[in-house]
């Protein structure tokens, strides 16, 4: 279980792209990359897949089945067959995610579209998890921190990149092309995988599954995504109460069970690990409200749909330079970017209140600009300390939860982005953005959206300033 041999003082992200860090870098930023970027792109081309195959009423799975097996993945890393190196299972997740892209490729019909959409979620949940799985064995210590901050970067760049890629292979219903390009890139990761990942052995204690708590938290996400589509607002509701009695549940029996799912401590407040995880569920959570955002621009401020779009890229623009700013950041300096973190995101997005939540024509730099210089902040606040928390969890997971504790990462990732959406959902059905809709509707949801979105970020401050500051 030897790193790859590099300077351990290096103070630069772009260390990681040496020549004997790259070939390794390369293969888990790609494998983060395809997970992020194709979590957006389908949601730009699915009109087309709709209007070309049928399905209509099968729309929002896509979606719900590429993050309820994104999940799955994620979680396998951690629960894979015991002797299953990590790089075993890399081949195996960069196949099983070519397999659903040709499945989605050639699909006839709706349902063999949605089994290669699940399988392409799985196998990029596996690739995915397994980025923050290899941090200990590529990389040195004083380098993990500087990997995490490109993990963060990219999935930043993705929220520009995925719809972007996707409106391009819309044009001319040329979605088939979208899935196709994706089979030999597949290919190659997993030819690749035995000579530029190392070989690491197996050293977990307890290969056990912990069925029960799969279960459960894949039925709550399922609950949740489905949620976050459906357009009646009690069916929102029962399905997100749900959502939370089952992941309760799941609490409750790891807790109790001695066949865990999550690394030690990760349910218990009194814990350190459980703090970081619940900030990232949080911060993640709160930064979900930006889906609405370019509906608000056109609605109520007369921007157009590409301008918009380019708008809410901002956000992303935000995580990505917070994330390069602060990767060199360690001990107290790193504690303190975590919490300015948090109160710089939280107090960016209750102040789309006053900015974005207006009817005023954004006709004018004066008149956008507080809006826009918000958005940036959101992200800003995310990226600033994003990689710090995720370096603090694999510092501080038990060796034999290591990789437990990596695959949780991307998991709660996830968790955070499913209820946020759901959230805002209910909220904004709730304040009236269809009912009455129009710009009452619009001005009361965005009102009501950015001041309930906000509470949870206010979690997420207490939080941070409970987090301590990693020994030397």
């Amino acid at each position: 279980m030897s790193s790859i041999e590099t300077s351990a003082s290096s103070s630069s992200v772009f260390t990681l792209f040496s020549p004997k860090l790259l070939p390794a870098t390369l293969m888990l930023g790609g494998g983060v990359t395809l997970y992020a970027v194709e979590s957006y792109i389908t949601a730009t081309i699915a009109p087309s897949i709709v209007r070309d195959i049928g399905g209509l009423e099968l729309f929002s799975w896509m979606t719900t089945l590429f993050v309820a097996a994104g999940v799955l993945g994620s979680i396998t890393v951690a629960t894979r067959p015991k002797g299953m190196g990590l790089r075993a299972v890399y081949i195996v997740a960069a196949l099983t995610f070519g397999v659903g892209s040709l499945a989605c490729a050639i699909a006839p019909t709706m349902p063999m579209l949605l089994v290669g959409r699940a399988a392409q979620g799985y196998g990029s949940g596996m690739l995915s998890g397994l980025a923050y799985a290899f941090i200990r064995f590529i990389y040195p210590q004083p380098l993990w921190r500087r990997a995490s901050t490109l993990y963060a970067a990219i999935w930043g760049v993705a929220t520009v990149l995925g719809p972007t890629l996707g409106g391009l292979f819309a044009v001319g219903g040329a979605w088939r092309e979208a899935f196709i390009i994706l089979v030999p890139l597949a290919v190659i990761m997993a030819l690749s995988a035995r000579r530029l990942l190392p070989d690491v052995a197996d050293d977990r204690i307890d290969t056990r599954t912990p069925l029960a708590q799969i279960a459960l938290l894949l039925i709550a996400v399922l609950f949740v995504s489905i949620a976050g589509t459906v357009e009646h607002g009690t069916y929102k509701v029962v399905l997100i109460t749900a959502s939370i009695i089952l992941v309760t549940a799941m609490v409750l029996i790891e807790r109790k069970s001695e066949v865990r799912l999550l690394p030690h401590g990760a349910v218990m407040l009194g814990n350190p690990i459980a703090r970081l995880y619940l900030t990232i569920f949080t911060m993640t959570l709160v930064l979900t409200s930006d889906i609405y955002i370019p509906y608000f621009l056109q609605t109520l401020h007369g921007v157009t749909p590409l301008v918009s779009g380019y708008l809410v890229a901002l956000v992303a623009l935000g995580w990505t330079i917070a994330a390069f700013l602060s990767n060199s950041f360690s001990g107290r300096r790193a504690a303190l970017a975590i919490i300015a973190g948090c109160i710089v995101e939280t107090a960016a997005t209750a102040s789309l209140i006053p900015f974005l939540a207006t009817s005023t024509p954004f006709d004018t730099v004066a008149r956008f600009a507080p809006a826009v210089i918000t958005m940036f902040l959101m992200g800003f606040g995310v990226g600033l300390g994003w990689a710090h928390l995720v370096t603090r969890i694999i510092g501080l997971a038990r060796k034999a939860d290591e990789d437990k504790a990596s695959a949780a990462i991307s998991m709660t990732q996830s968790l955070g982005g499913a209820f946020g959406a759901a959230l805002a959902g209910v909220i904004v059905n709730g304040a009236g953005l269809t009912d009455p809709g129009g710009i009452a509707g619009a001005l009361s949801a965005a009102n009501w959206l950015y001041v309930l979105m906000a509470i949870p970020g206010l979690i997420a401050i207490i939080l941070s300033f409970t987090i301590k500051p990693a020994s030397a």
